[in-house]
Order: C-alpha cells, then sequence, then structure tokens
C-alpha cells in the first residue's frame, strides 16, 4: 500500500487540533496539562497564558489552586527544562527523565566539580534537603566549604540534575513571585514516584499529543535515548505515514488528521510553548515567514499563529500589546487584522484586566 505523505499543513492542522489550538477546549485544566503532556515553564506565567489560549473561560485562579494544592507541581523533566506537570505525571516522568537530567549535569557541569566526588556531592546535598525547601544559591552555600575547589553553582547543580525535585509555591502562583526553592518530589507529594512508568507509553502519549511525528522528533521532545529500538517495539500498534521530505512519521491510530484547509484561528503563545519547541523538523510551525533578531524582552512575551503558523512576536507591558513586526501576506485569511485585534484585547484582559488597554502593530500595517 501507498504511503501517505503529510504536507506542511497537513501536519500543522493535525498539531493545532491535538494542542486544543483549532478551537478552545472544555476540558478541565489538569486534564488538557496531561493531555499535553506537561507544559514548558521556565518562565512561571507561561502556562497560564498556554491554557488561556487553549481552554475555553480558563481563568489564572483555576491553575494557581492546581498547584498551590499539589495537584500540579513545577519540575525539571522534559530536556531537563522546567515543566508543568500534573502530580501523577511528575511520579512517572521523573524516573524516565533523571537520566537525561544526568547527561545534561555532565556536558555542562562535571568539570567545574574539580575532581569532587558526584555521588558524595549529591547524598550531601539529599541530607540537606531532608530538612526542606532550598534556593541553589542555599544548597551552593551550604556545600562550598566541604568542597573548596569546586564551583558552588555547580555543586547545586549537581543536586537538582540527579534528584527527582520540584519547584514549590509561592512561585508559579498567578501574581505571586519569589526565587527557585527546590524540594524532594516525594516528600511535596506525600507519595513515592512510579518506578513502574514506561517510556512506552509515554511516547505514546506524545504521539497523541503532537504526532504524526519522527524518532528525531520524540528525541528532540523528551531528550530520551533509545527511541529507534522504543519506536520498533511500537511499530505494530502505531500507524505511519511520511512527510514532504521523506521522513518516516509515526502516529496512534484515529487520532485527528483534519483537512490541511481547516481554518485555523489566530493564537498568542508564550514564549516557550512546546508546540514551537517539540519537533526535530519544525516546518510544521515555522515557514520563514515570522520575524528573527532581535528577540523581545519582558515579562509578558510570546509568539503570534496567524493562519496556523508562526508570523510574529507579541510583547505586554503597561497593558500595551505589541504585535512586533507582523508582515501581512497576500493569502492571509480575509479579516486577519480585525482577528489579530480582537484576540489580543481578550489576551490584555486576561493579563491587564484592569485599566486603559491598547493593541498596537510595530511597525504599523
Amino acid at each position: 500500500m501507498e504511503r501517505l505523505i503529510l504536507s506542511q499543513r497537513a501536519l500543522n492542522r493535525a498539531l493545532l487540533a491535538r494542542q486544543g489550538l483549532l478551537e478552545r477546549s472544555a476540558a478541565a485544566p489538569l486534564e488538557m496539562i496531561e493531555r499535553l503532556v506537561g507544559m514548558q515553564a521556565q518562565v512561571p506565567s507561561n502556562p497560564y497564558v498556554a491554557l488561556w489560549a487553549r481552554i475555553e473561560g480558563f481563568r489564572p485562579e483555576q491553575l494557581s489552586e492546581l498547584i498551590a494544592t499539589r495537584a500540579a507541581v513545577r519540575a525539571q523533566l522534559m530536556r531537563s527544562t522546567i515543566h508543568l506537570v500534573s502530580a501523577r505525571d511528575a511520579r512517572a516522568l521523573h524516573p524516565l527523565a533523571l537520566p537525561v537530567l544526568g547527561r545534561t549535569f555532565r556536558s555542562q557541569h562535571l568539570r567545574q566539580l574539580a575532581g569532587a566526588d558526584l555521588d558524595e556531592v549529591v547524598g550531601a546535598g539529599r541530607e540537606l534537603l531532608a530538612a526542606g525547601p532550598l534556593t541553589r544559591a542555599e544548597l551552593a552555600a551550604a556545600l562550598a566549604p566541604r568542597w573548596p575547589d569546586a564551583d558552588a553553582a555547580a555543586l547545586a547543580h549537581a543536586i537538582t540534575f540527579h534528584t527527582a525535585l520540584v519547584q514549590v509555591t509561592p512561585r508559579g502562583l498567578w501574581g505571586k513571585s519569589g526565587a527557585p526553592r527546590w524540594e524532594r518530589t516525594e516528600a511535596w507529594l506525600a507519595s513515592g514516584l512510579d518506578g513502574a512508568a514506561s517510556i512506552d507509553a509515554v511516547v505514546l502519549r506524545y504521539l497523541a499529543a503532537f504526532g504524526p511525528a519522527s524518532t528525531a522528533d520524540v528525541r528532540t521532545w523528551s531528550g530520551f535515548t533509545g527511541l529507534r529500538a522504543v519506536l520498533e517495539r511500537l511499530r505494530p500498534q502505531l500507524v505511519t505515514s511520511a512527510d514532504e521530505s521523506g521522513r518516516e512519521l509515526f502516529d496512534v491510530p484515529g487520532a485527528p488528521l483534519p483537512d490541511p484547509a481547516t481554518p485555523a484561528p489566530v493564537r498568542f503563545l508564550p514564549e516557550y510553548d512546546n508546540l514551537l519547541l517539540s519537533h526535530a523538523e519544525r516546518s510544521r510551525m515555522l515557514l520563514g515567514l515570522g520575524p528573527g533578531r532581535p528577540w523581545p524582552t519582558g515579562r509578558w512575551i510570546g509568539t503570534l499563529l496567524v493562519d496556523g503558523f508562526f508570523r510574529a512576536y507579541w510583547n505586554i507591558e503597561r497593558a500595551t500589546l505589541t504585535i512586533d513586526r507582523f508582515t501581512p501576506q497576500p493569502d492571509d485569511p480575509a479579516g486577519t487584522f480585525d482577528q489579530i485585534v480582537a484576540e489580543g484585547a481578550r489576551l490584555l484582559e486576561f493579563v491587564a484586566p484592569a485599566g486603559e488597554r491598547r493593541v498596537r502593530f510595530d511597525p504599523p500595517p
């Protein structure tokens, strides 16, 4: 049977549909977080905007409540970056992510230990954390006298890259701030890790949320190794296709594959959204129509999707939303400017509910 070839637009629409971005979902926030296998949370406000873009009527206090009650947590997981995940997924993903974290530490920080025994450093750090949450700076200060030749920051990183930890509140709560304080996952959640968690199950969930995808795509999202063998093991229960370059793509049966002509609404996403970070080959989102450098700066920044693809940056300062370097295209859907302004006004209402709000384009259209 001839293999199905999926165009960039077909892959784009499949991804948007699975991510809740073709139309907003009625899903509960925790359900959406699990559906997406976690959400990038390097910047604490990012998951709030990401959920607002995906869930009809989402309110920030819904996520704050999940974090405050420990139903959702912030942890260093996929790609060694901070993700917001459900408590259940924190217990399951930590054992799988720790080898990834360990490799990251070895490549970036091991030399800075200046010969200090890694196991001894990690053991000493875990003893310190047994008394309660600590920042990396506090860990570094406590460990430095014992290993004076080592870089103090590397000593702290040795702990956070080799121990299942979460970042505790108030960090991550809407409208709150605070330095990242680390606590043992098992202590924060009052339960053990899921040692039986299966990498096969995680890969299937990734495909459901981000597929169709190649082996390299799964690796880019997760940082896991050995994925070729995993996908070969799963092949009998998967369907395969190819992109226009001939790359083999894997998918779960019955997952959405909308018509490539399906309209895609304007969407404002946070700066670090897994939608744009979770594939090795990103043409399904990037067609070269969006701006490059300089990157925007500030607290509230992100990316704008028009007709499903990255087209501009955005940032908010003093209740003014600036659309950064949007360039109209001849085949843009009718009413694109009006849709951007209307969706931008809704974003401003979400982020800055009080005061005078304004949407502007730079440069002007």
